[in-house]
């Protein structure tokens, strides 16, 4: 396939998720509808290759991770960040659902071998996969190796109209609160209490002359921000393992909260908009494994964990959510970050936002109070819990 084919069919299901969504105003999240599309591609005509094929290899999405990433940690503060514990505790206890429902009920239901292969892939993401896969297929498990990718795969099936279902309810909800003045969110509280700054220049740079604030600068500056991050997580490796994906968010706030980074840099280099459309095709490139044979000899045992495992954690959230404060419906939405992670988080919670209203002030409002929360559990779960889960369970799989 020549790689012009590949880019163009690929554009066209991106597209293709975008007009379902904003048809539906996010009922249908266009990660599901792409999602889709993408199954049904690899089954009939895609070549395996075919996100290669189109420019985005591997390497090119993990850079792209870098930048986002720490592009984001500039949308929140560090009193922001310090106000998520909340969001930390529930996502910790929609996890605890998961797992207490799985080894209790699930047990009844699939074999225990099957329950301990599945719970890590399910609250994390690829690297949790592949530590229960490759103890699946060191115990001579050969099946269950696939089901620990096939859930990995599979889950966003869940998550993806799930989240825009329960981020649709707490949007409504502020959104009334907002428009009768029974809720002011905390940006326009900071704004009124301090003078406001030029957002195109951040404040270490503001003597310098605007001319060379160029597209190229403030992408120099987040790879900075980026290169930092991944150094400290290199020299933190041989007593403590920190994400470098984790570091870029926390950099990105600090070197936003100090004048070194703007709000939102790639957005304003005009390069957000392929950086998200690289880490989407990577995404969706995770797809090529499920084949219909597999998916024909799992389907079972996938669809009852992931089923019993969301019930788990819907019950344990809206407890513990009740418990601070905090509404079921964005409970549940941040605990559901556990069945993909980023991207799929940003992108789900800002089409939501952009359904909701058209009103610009009001989208400012709603996603500085949902996508902080939205953007660290995606963290918390996919990264941190997960990989430390599967550390364990995998312990027990080849214990048995």
């Amino acid at each position: 396939m020549a790689q012009m084919t590949a880019f163009t069919l690929l554009m066209g299901i991106l597209y293709i998720g975008d007009v379902v969504s904003t048809k539906t105003k996010a009922w249908i999240s266009s990660v599901f509808v792409c999602a889709v599309l993408f199954i049904i591609g690899y089954w009939t005509f895609f070549p395996e290759n075919i996100v290669e094929i189109a420019g985005i290899p591997p390497v090119v999405a993990t850079l792209l991770m870098y930048l986002l990433i720490t592009n984001m940690g500039t949308l929140l503060s560090i009193k922001e960040l310090a106000n998520q514990w909340k969001t930390i505790v529930i996502t910790l206890s929609g996890i605890l659902g998961i797992v207490v429902l799985l080894l209790t009920v699930g047990s009844l239901m699939f074999d225990f071998k099957t329950v301990l292969v599945a719970v890590p892939p399910l609250v994390g993401g690829v690297v949790s996969s592949l530590i229960m896969s490759e103890a699946a297929q060191t115990a001579g498990l050969t099946s269950l190796s696939v089901l620990a990718i096939l859930i990995y795969v599979m889950q966003g099936f869940a998550g993806y109209p799930l989240t825009s279902i329960m981020l649709k309810k707490e949007g409504k909800r502020m959104l009334e609160k907002y428009r009768s003045g029974e809720w002011t969110p905390t940006h326009e509280e900071e704004n009124n209490q301090t003078e406001t700054l030029d957002e195109d220049t951040p404040k270490l740079f503001n003597k310098i002359p605007k001319k060379y604030h160029t597209d190229f600068s403030r992408i120099f500056r987040l790879a900075i921000v980026a290169l930092l991050a991944y150094y400290v997580s290199v020299f933190c490796a041989s007593f403590l393992t920190i994400s470098p994906f984790v570091l870029c968010l926390f950099f990105g706030v600090v070197a936003s909260s100090v004048g070194f980074l703007e709000k939102q840099p790639l957005k304003k280099a005009n390069s957000f908009g392929f950086a998200i459309l690289g880490l989407m095709l990577f995404i969706f490139d995770g797809l090529k494994k499920a084949t219909p044979e597999m998916l024909e000899e799992l389907l079972v045992p996938m669809v009852g964990i992931i089923i019993v495992g969301v019930i788990g954690m819907y019950v344990f959230s809206a407890v513990v959510g009740r418990l601070l404060g905090v509404s079921k419906e964005m409970a549940f939405a941040v605990s559901l970050t556990a069945l993909y992670g980023f991207p799929a988080d940003y992108i789900i919670t800002n089409e939501v936002i952009q359904s909701l209203t058209e009103d610009e002030k009001e989208k400012e409002a709603l996603t500085s109070h949902m996508m902080p929360p939205m953007l660290v559990a995606g963290f918390i779960t996919v990264t941190i819990v997960s990989v430390i889960l599967a550390g364990i369970f995998s312990s027990i799989l080849l214990s048995l």
